[in-house]
């Protein structure tokens, strides 16, 4: 069985039915709360958008050297929020985002002491 475990292939969410339009979403395949980035590329020296795509996890313009100036720096730019404008030069990366609280506390009242719980007012 242990080696079986070796060639299954680990299956990892692609969270492909989270909608780019939101921020903040719950994938509905894995349950994890994803969030939304954009990131844009501009050229390091004119600043001119370039178009983005994702290498090998990294974020990279599409063509090596800028147009306007040739030029093979850039410099990435994360969006707070996308327009229509940046929409075709801007590249959209999910990431998990971990839940805010993490510890709880839980209380709970024995049924053989026969009390009725009741809220305790705030003062």
């Amino acid at each position: 069985m242990i080696i079986l475990d070796l060639f299954r292939k680990k299956r990892v969410c692609q969270h492909a039915r989270v909608t780019p339009d939101a921020e903040f979403a719950y994938c509905p395949d894995c349950g994890e709360l994803i969030e939304n980035q954009w990131y844009l590329s501009r050229c390091a020296c004119c600043g001119v958008k370039l178009k983005s795509v994702i290498k090998n996890n990294e974020i990279a313009p599409e063509e090596r050297f800028c147009r306007n100036c040739g030029t093979s720096g850039h410099v990435i730019e994360r969006l707070d929020k996308i327009n229509f404008i940046d929409i075709n030069f801007a590249v959209l990366l999910k990431a998990i985002t971990p839940f805010g609280a993490k510890n709880y506390t839980q209380s709970w009242v024995e049924q053989e002491y026969r009390v009725n719980p009741r809220l305790i007012a705030h003062s």
